[in-house]
């Protein structure tokens, strides 16, 4: 497959054109929008699948006792040979109430399957979802899938010191939650330390103004107390994130998550260069995926764009 580094490049001229027009009208119809979307990169990332390399995929396998605690392993049989490689979890999004790791056989399993033609072991994680599973179960979801996977990526050939995290929209909250809570600070303290984290469109703030087209989801996952929403907001804890982070932002965000995502950056970045020279050295990276939306900023991999694909191989192997 051609490799592409224009944003949207893997689209159709007529299909770039329609992005062009639901980008600034983004969060007015977000569930049609995203659904153009999908259909849009859903055929590209078909192709992809079905004419590149073969992976070996575990699939469902269990990292806890609920039947949403399962997770997909997908490795090459050259990088399970080799072996010592680095291994990228991926937490889907979904508002807090929905979402599954591969909702139509395709997307979000593009993710995993794009890091493991590059050579990765890729996990594609599943998670409880709220109202049955509030604060802070998504966290306590991605700290027993690092822990899975830290007893067993080596049998995929992956390094359990080479794990880094991901996560898009509420799995980005999860990631954050659970690597910046003081909530989680005595069990971060209790394992291996992460390799890094990229938080693509994270929701890093808990808040249900009026214009929060997932202010439903907000509430079912931190609760109907407003009053305890910065407590449990990763913005409010940033200055505490002390794995190498990446902040990926669309261009047509859903309505605040960039603004959060810059916040979250600014907190750390500053943070860090407080602490000193050797803190300095970690400096976080920010990067605004320009003509995307909220949905294309993952729903692109393994379609033929690897823009944001090749940046987070560079910020792992920084």
């Amino acid at each position: 497959m051609h490799t592409l580094r224009e944003p949207l490049g893997s689209l159709s001229a007529a299909l770039r054109q329609r992005f062009a027009q639901i980008g600034p009208v983004w969060g007015r119809d977000i569930n049609r929008h995203r659904d153009l979307v999908i259909d849009a990169y859903t055929p590209l990332v078909a192709a992809a699948r079905d004419g590149g390399e073969s992976f070996e995929v575990a699939r469902e396998l269990a990292y806890g006792s609920h039947e949403r605690q399962r997770l997909d392993v997908f490795a090459s049989e050259e990088t399970r040979r080799k072996g010592n490689a680095d291994v990228v979890l991926f937490v889907h999004g979904g508002a807090f109430l929905r979402g599954s790791k591969s909702f139509n056989g395709l997307i979000y399993d593009n993710v995993s399957r794009w890091f493991a033609r590059q050579g990765c072991v890729a996990l594609n994680v599943e998670y409880r979802l709220a109202p049955d599973a509030p604060y802070p179960a998504g966290a306590d979801d991605v700290a027993a899938a690092l822990t899975w996977a830290q007893r067993h990526v080596d049998e995929f050939g992956g390094n359990p010191q080479r794990i880094f995290l991901v996560g898009h929209s509420a799995g980005g909250a999860h990631v954050a939650t659970y690597l910046c809570d003081p909530l989680f600070s005595e069990l971060r303290g209790s394992m291996p330390r992460v390799a890094g984290a990229v938080l693509i469109s994270a929701r890093l703030v808990a808040d249900v103004h009026a214009d929060n087209p997932n202010a439903a989801g907000v509430r079912a996952y931190f609760g109907a107390d407003q009053t305890r929403y910065a407590a449990r907001s990763p913005l409010t804890h940033a200055a505490h994130f002390d794995t190498p982070l990446m902040v990926v932002v669309a261009e047509y965000e859903n309505p605040y998550l960039d603004a959060y995502g810059a916040a979250f950056f600014e907190r750390v970045l500053t943070a860090r260069r407080s602490a000193g020279e050797a803190a300095a050295q970690r400096t976080p990276r920010f990067v605004q995926m320009l003509r995307h939306n909220h949905t294309s900023v993952v729903a692109h991999f393994d379609s033929g764009e690897t823009l944001l694909g090749d940046a987070m191989l560079d910020f792992f192997g920084a």
